[in-house]
C-alpha cells in the first residue's frame, strides 16, 4: 500500500523537465514514471528519452498531437496497466521540482486522514510566494457576474490556515495531486472534454461527490515554475481556460439555473476572454 507512480505531461517543457524527472527519480516510494508529451518540438523528448534510457521505472508516449491535459493524464494512468504494485498516483506538472520526500509525506498524510482523500501541496514559487491556485473553492459564478471586471479565476484562491496541517479545500491545483489509484479509477479519471484548465476543478468536486477529502498538506512546501509551456500561447491559454470554465458550469450548475441565467454566465465569461488575453500579453 506504499508504491507511487508520478505521472508528468510535458508539451514544450525542455526548460524544467530534466530536474524535475530527475527528482521524481530520487524520490521515496516511486515505483513508475510515465511521461506524456504533447508534441513538444522544443527539445522536450529527447531529455525524457535520456531518463527513460538510464531509468526502467521511467517510460513515455509520445503524442504526435496536442490531444490536451487531461487526455494524456489518462494515458499515462492508463500506462500502468501492468505494475499491480501501484496504489497510489501523483500527477506532477514538468515545472514541479518536489524533494525526496514531497509525494511520500502526501501519501501517509492521506493515510492518516483516516478516509480516502486527495492531496495537494504547498505551492510556491522560485521567491517563495505563495500559489493562490493551490487553495481554491469551487467557481462562484453569481460573484463573477457581480463583477465581469475581477473575472471568475481570480475569486477561487483562499489563503492558508496556518493552524491545520491538511487543509480541507473545494479544490487543489492540477500542478501537483496524489490520490489512491482506486478513487481515480472509480470516478474515470479526467474528463477528457476538457483541454486545458478547470480539469483540476473537475476532478476535485467529482472526487469530493464520491465522498472523498480534498485537501492541502501546509507543511509540504513545493517550488512550482509557472507557466513554462504556455509563455508561447498566450490566447491559446486563455481561450481553452475560459472555454473550462464554460463546461464546468454547464457540468454541475447550469441544470439548477435559468435560462437568463445560463445566457449571462456565457456572456460574462466570453467578456472576459479579451481582458484576459490583454493581460497575458503585457506580462508575457
Amino acid at each position: 500500500m506504499t508504491a507511487i507512480a508520478a505521472i508528468v505531461v510535458t508539451y514544450r517543457s525542455a526548460e524544467t523537465i530534466d530536474e524535475c524527472l530527475q527528482r521524481l527519480r530520487d524520490a521515496h516510494d516511486v515505483v513508475a514514471i510515465r511521461v506524456v508529451d504533447n508534441g513538444s518540438d522544443d527539445g522536450t523528448m529527447e531529455v525524457v528519452q535520456r531518463h527513460a534510457a538510464r531509468d526502467p521505472r521511467v517510460h513515455f508516449i509520445a503524442n504526435p498531437d496536442n490531444p490536451g491535459f487531461a487526455v494524456a493524464c489518462n494515458q499515462g494512468a492508463a500506462d500502468l496497466a501492468d505494475a499491480d504494485e501501484v496504489q497510489w498516483l501523483a500527477f506532477v506538472n514538468p515545472d514541479c521540482l518536489v524533494e525526496t520526500a514531497t509525494l511520500s509525506r502526501l501519501r501517509d498524510h492521506a493515510r492518516e486522514s483516516g478516509r480516502e482523500a486527495l492531496l495537494g501541496a504547498d505551492l510556491v514559487d522560485e521567491a517563495g510566494v505563495r500559489d493562490t491556485a493551490a487553495r481554491r473553492r469551487d467557481p462562484d459564478f453569481a460573484a463573477m457576474l457581480a463583477s465581469l471586471t475581477r473575472g471568475a479565476g481570480t475569486q477561487l484562491g483562499i489563503g492558508v490556515d496556518e493552524a491545520r496541517v491538511l487543509q480541507p479545500v473545494d479544490a487543489v491545483s492540477g500542478a501537483l495531486m496524489l490520490l489512491p489509484r482506486a478513487l481515480f479509477e472509480r470516478i474515470r479519471g479526467f474528463d477528457t472534454g476538457y483541454r486545458l484548465h478547470a480539469e483540476d476543478l473537475d476532478l476535485c468536486r467529482r472526487a469530493r461527490e464520491a465522498g472523498a477529502l480534498v485537501t492541502v498538506a501546509n507543511d509540504v512546501r513545493v517550488v512550482h515554475i509557472r507557466g513554462v509551456s504556455s509563455r508561447s500561447r498566450p490566447v491559446f491559454v486563455e481561450w481553452h481556460k475560459h472555454r473550462g470554465l464554460w463546461r464546468y458550469f454547464r457540468k454541475f450548475e447550469a441544470a439548477r439555473r435559468s435560462a437568463s441565467m445560463r445566457a449571462a454566465v456565457f456572456t460574462a465569461i466570453w467578456l472576459r476572454f479579451p481582458l484576459a488575453v490583454a493581460r497575458a500579453m503585457r506580462r508575457r
